[in-house]
């Protein structure tokens, strides 16, 4: 039993191999980085999470090696557990990452049926209602879910999966940007575009529209950050 009181249950292992209390536990702190509960450069607390998360310190404490691994997170002996900070650099190094792997990945999707399609288009749909809300949380997790919906088709997993590793990288700086409205309205126009490329099979052209929609947000984002890495506090 957990200093709280809570029963520390293994739980049911999910297709990760992972714990459900920790799967959970990791999406529960997600959706905290995208909300802007915590910030870069913000320190964790391993009770304060339980307390918050509503569970025990074990599926906490493993959901936060998890990320640290992910490169969201820092950890220090002795002093904890910190939301990770990028520089101007390391931003440019993610995005450089990402173009490359993203390319790869879009030259190998094959024409989409009209049912995948639609999928996009819906999907796309509930972004745009989130961005005239604005609900910043949901706007991130749909974008989200839209690219590695087209990125899956390609049927390249692992080169997706680290895709998704850099892509959770630099997500919480992606908060920000989308806190613009020109910006929100950007996404949703964009992803359309896409849609029509990929309705057509014109790879070239969705390859084109995916690097300048990535280079947009990398470019709004590179100026707010230090030159060089900081180290972590």
């Amino acid at each position: 039993m957990g200093t709280s009181g809570r029963i520390d249950t293994p739980g049911v292992v999910t297709a990760g191999g992972r714990p459900s209390s920790v799967r959970r536990a990791i999406d529960q702190i997600r959706r905290m980085l995208r909300s802007q509960e915590l910030l870069p450069g913000q320190s964790l607390r391993q009770e304060a999470l339980a307390e918050r998360l509503g569970v025990s310190r074990v599926p906490v404490r493993e959901a936060l090696k998890a990320l640290e691994g992910e490169g969201v997170l820092h950890h220090r002996p002795n002093v904890g557990y910190t939301v990770a900070r990028l520089s101007a650099d390391e931003l440019r190094q993610a995005y450089l990452m990402r173009a490359a792997l993203e390319t790869v990945v879009l030259r190998e999707v094959p024409r989409l049926t009209s049912e995948q399609l639609a999928e996009l288009t819906a999907i796309n749909e509930r972004i745009a209602e989130a961005a005239a809300t604005p609900d910043v949380a949901v706007m991130l997790e749909l974008n989200h879910e839209f690219h590695f919906a087209v990125f899956r088709h390609s049927g390249l997993n692992l080169v997706v999966a680290e895709i998704e590793r850099v892509w959770q990288r630099t997500e919480v700086y992606r908060t920000v940007y989308l806190y613009d409205e020109a910006s929100r309205r950007r996404i949703v126009r964009e992803h359309r575009r896409l849609i029509t490329a990929l309705r057509r099979g014109d790879t070239d052209r969705a390859v084109e529209l995916m690097n300048a929609h990535r280079d947009a947000t990398r470019d709004h984002l590179a100026p707010s950050l230090s030159p060089t890495p900081t180290p972590p506090t």
